[in-house]
């Protein structure tokens, strides 16, 4: 089934390169001349799912991770390096506190 998966990925990817419009009958055809056996559902589903969609852009794209917060205006950068501040100084504390059961002698395999 993963090959099947696969073929029907890259025939909308072959569609999206060629800036052909990515459909279920052209997704089926060049999974027929691939020689593989692809239900039509499935090429209905990912052609719906694309539609409206630049493929290329979801490519260059991949593990960016969404969109970002809005960048700060100047004034409230020194607010911001304020509060950046504040959690490296917790992390201080908890390391301590880590090091400090170690000292004891408690351990996970002890």
């Amino acid at each position: 089934m993963a090959s099947v998966e696969l073929a029907a990925t890259y025939a909308a990817l072959i569609l999206a390169d060629d800036g052909i419009e990515i459909t279920s009958d052209k997704i089926l055809a060049l999974t027929n001349a691939a020689s593989v056996e692809l239900e039509p559902i499935w090429a209905s589903l990912l052609a719906k799912a694309l539609e409206g969609k630049n493929v290329k852009d979801l490519l260059s794209n991949v593990g960016a991770g969404g969109a970002g917060p809005a960048a700060a205006p100047a004034a409230g950068a020194a607010a911001g390096a304020a509060a950046a501040e504040a959690p490296k100084e917790e992390e201080k504390k908890e390391e301590e506190k880590e090091e400090s059961d170690d000292d004891m002698g408690f351990g996970l395999f002890d």
